[in-house]
């Protein structure tokens, strides 16, 4: 009986000790973000990619910022998405300044699309950044949007209102506890009310934005914490200056979010880098697409590893076509974009937007 007992007990141990290993083999294999290098690495020591204004999509709308649609976005590898929200008749709006000049939808359809996407690709972590500062709308509103579409219990809930860049979670354990999405907030952030909702200015800095010459500095722009201590933020996107107007200029995409050269991303990633000492956590640029890349090559190389996609990315959409983004963008199938047109409609907006399009 004590020999059967003993065997029986060596069977089930063996087991054990068999499903064990291969779990550490599971754990030790897996890529986060794409790469096993990220699963021990803090979330604060990692560069990423974001669309500024992704929600804002079309190739007709002078005030697009993106060509491709969120779920296009996070396939081919942006994973911070920057949005504007706006009241409107109590709904959440995602607009580029005026939802009469660009409206990209509701908040809950927008959501719901990023969810679909986490679902379907379970090691990644994304960040969503949401600019609140033109309606400061109160953050119980958004909770209700998160949990009707399912994200509440997958959002990140750090353990005290403000975090150091050293002191985030690994991407590995962000991943294994199912809380993948990290959200910050630019206004009206509450921890006690809602604790996802995490205040950028006090975990993050931010470079300058509106920038219509090349010359992207490294400079503090916005903040309300420690810049030795928060992580940064490149805002990296060329506008033109067009009758006082910021637009953002697609013309120089190429070089705007380049490997190398004047103005270029990899260029003011470098500045930054030796500056502070450590690489940007997050860069937003517009049409991440131009350049073939070139954008996810220059967060690898900060990030200390290879870029080697398995497939391309999207490629880049003229003028003349149609964009792939859900939502209304206002824009027209066929039109072109010319210069007059640009002229014509800036004098035409330039009442709606005095003092206002500066606000991200």
């Amino acid at each position: 009986m004590f020999s059967l007992t003993q065997t029986v007990l060596s069977v089930l141990l063996l087991s054990v000790g068999a499903h064990a290993a291969v779990a550490v083999k599971r754990n030790t294999t897996a890529t986060c973000n794409g790469y096993a290098e990220f699963c021990d690495r803090s979330y604060g020591n990692i560069t990423y990619v974001g669309a500024h204004d992704s929600y804002a999509v079309s190739t007709t709308n002078l005030a697009a910022n993106q060509d491709y649609n969120v779920t296009q976005q996070l396939k081919d590898g942006v994973r911070m998405l920057q949005l504007q929200a706006h009241n409107q008749s109590s709904t959440i709006q995602l607009c580029h300044t005026s939802c009469d000049l660009l409206n990209g939808g509701t908040l809950a359809n927008y959501l719901d699309s990023v969810k679909i996407w986490m679902d379907e690709n379970p090691n990644d972590v994304v960040s969503l950044l949401i600019v609140n500062s033109y309606d400061n709308i109160p953050p119980a509103d958004y909770d209700t949007v998160f949990k009707s579409v399912g994200l509440d219990t997958m959002v990140y809930s750090p353990p005290s209102a403000t975090l150091t860049a050293s002191g985030w979670p690994t991407l590995g354990s962000l991943i294994s506890s199912g809380q993948r999405l990290v959200v910050f907030l630019t206004t009206e952030a509450n921890f006690q009310a809602v604790p996802y909702l995490i205040n950028e200015f006090t975990n993050i800095w931010e470079t300058a934005y509106d920038v219509t010459t090349t010359a992207f500095d490294c400079s503090v722009n916005r903040t309300d914490g420690d810049t030795s201590t928060q992580m940064y933020l490149i805002n990296h996107f060329l506008d033109s200056d067009v009758a006082g107007i910021p637009i953002p200029d697609k013309s120089q995409a190429n070089v705007t979010n380049g490997v190398s050269g004047v103005g270029s991303l990899g260029q003011q990633t470098s500045t930054c880098t030796a500056e502070y000492h450590r690489p940007p956590n997050f860069m937003l640029v517009d049409f991440y697409e131009y350049g073939n890349g070139s954008v996810f090559e220059v967060a690898a190389s900060a990030n200390g590893v290879t870029y080697a996609p398995t497939s391309p990315i999207a490629t880049p959409i003229t003028g003349s076509s149609t964009g792939t983004g859900g939502g209304t963008s206002g824009s027209v199938p066929g039109l072109h974009i010319t210069s007059l047109h640009v002229a014509a409609t800036c004098a035409m907006i330039s009442g709606v937007l005095f003092g206002a399009w500066s606000i991200l």
